[in-house]
């Protein structure tokens, strides 16, 4: 056997994930807005621990689908918490960027709801609740059907424009 074909034969598996969104979201190209620093979380779009994939809705509220890969993994069978507060630190952040807020996260409250099964599609939506000075607060949730996984608040201090 040849080693490219070895090398194919033994490569890991890597799952078709459906993130399609629901009727009325249109799809979102987040790095062209803050740039590669969504590396960690939307960085490999065919990889084993986040798939990810950005939508707004009319309102502009912006939603996302998220897999959490095994790579993802904390107790078992189940997504680490520091996973998931990384999605929501993301997904936060980047709600108010999308409003047109250039910040950095202050502050991140994130209550853990239910234990998110691995290899799950999730919905994450997320919106700015208050702008005020240079704080903007943001409001989000992770959840599939009726059940939430996690439910997260951010205060994000706007950058202060370079002249």
């Amino acid at each position: 056997m040849s080693t490219s074909a070895l090398a194919k034969e033994c490569a890991p598996t890597r799952p078709l994930v459906d993130l399609s969104g629901e009727d009325g979201w249109i799809p979102f190209d987040a790095p062209s807005l803050v740039g590669e620093s969504l590396i960690f979380v939307s960085g490999d779009p065919d990889g084993n621990r986040f798939r990810t994939r950005y939508y707004r809705d009319s309102e502009k509220h912006l939603h996302a689908r998220i897999w959490f890969g095994p790579e993802t993994g904390g107790p078992p069978g189940h997504a680490h918490g520091g996973a998931v507060a990384a999605v929501m630190d993301e997904c936060l952040g980047l709600a108010a960027w999308a409003a047109g807020y250039a910040i950095v996260v202050g502050n991140l409250n994130v209550s853990f709801r239910n234990m998110l099964p691995l290899e799950k599609v999730v919905t994450v939506e997320s919106r700015v609740v208050s702008a005020e000075g240079r704080k903007v607060m943001v409001h989000g949730r992770i959840f599939c059907g009726e059940t939430t996984y996690a439910e997260a608040e951010c205060l994000c201090i706007t950058i202060p424009q370079k002249k």
